[in-house]
């Protein structure tokens, strides 16, 4: 299969990838900034190009992986003429958004993907939607030998997912940052709070998270969170986004 992958960024890095091994040809790459097209389809034994006009129109499958923000422009300029499949990569963007083509789709992997982290796509549950069910079905042969975890979700399905991942990984990863900081300014070492870290993550794999949930909220003990805020009225963001995360574990009883 002739793939054209239209971005050059961390999804289209990784997916480019895979599908190569997986036997497919990765014809074409686009990125506006000729370097990244270049040093993408380099990787991946492909044609660079910087320009949309000159994207090839016999492939059998377009990837739009770009920034959500950008897929409404990017669909834009492109033409109507192509009888391959269309997709793009997004959690909170709907499969409408290619409605000008007659076969479009979605193949959204709800992972934090980084160019330099190697990840292993197996094990990752990709979100398929097609606009009809011949699209779903070569979605889904085309994913299944690189991503067989790969299940059928329409766009508010997907959108949900996006949002549940940023609860997860986005939101998470910001108090990370917070946790750290405040370690550091006592010159403790970020190391020592990496192993809960981990056994918090840990734990949700087998268990669901209200059964798992501890600390001062979770045991009402007001006395240890009135400390803990007067530690925190120098920085009213951290004291804020603490007396939220309290309150919500206390009424949730999780």
């Amino acid at each position: 299969m002739d793939i054209v992958l239209i971005g050059s960024g961390n999804v289209a890095h990784h997916l480019g990838a895979a599908l190569k091994k997986a036997g497919h040809r990765i014809v074409q790459v686009y990125s506006p900034t000729a370097e990244h097209a270049r040093r993408l389809a380099d990787f991946l034994q492909s044609e660079a190009t910087q320009s949309l006009h000159d994207l090839r129109s016999d492939a059998d499958l377009y990837i739009l992986a770009v920034r959500d923000q950008a897929i409404p422009e990017v669909v834009q300029q492109l033409p109507l003429s192509w009888q391959g499949t269309v997709v793009h990569t997004s959690g909170a963007t709907s499969i409408d958004l290619l409605d000008k083509w007659s076969k479009y789709g979605v193949i959204y992997p709800p992972q934090s993907l980084s160019k330099e982290v190697p990840t292993d796509l197996s094990l990752i549950p990709f979100a398929i939607e097609g606009n009809k069910e011949a699209v779903k079905d070569f979605l889904f042969t085309t994913i299944h030998p690189i991503a067989p975890l790969s299940f059928e979700a329409n766009s508010t399905q997907r959108l949900a997912l996006h949002i549940a991942a940023v609860f997860a990984n986005n939101f998470s990863n910001a108090l990370y940052k917070i946790a750290f900081d405040i370690l550091s300014d006592q010159n403790l070492p970020v190391d020592v709070i990496r192993p809960i870290i981990l056994e918090s993550a840990m734990k949700v794999q087998n268990r669901l998270p209200q059964q798992v949930q501890t600390g001062p909220a979770r045991r009402n003990d007001t006395l240890t969170m009135e400390k803990h805020l007067e530690y925190l009225k120098l920085e009213p963001d951290w004291q804020t986004i603490y007396q939220i995360m309290s309150q919500f574990i206390k009424k949730s009883e999780i």
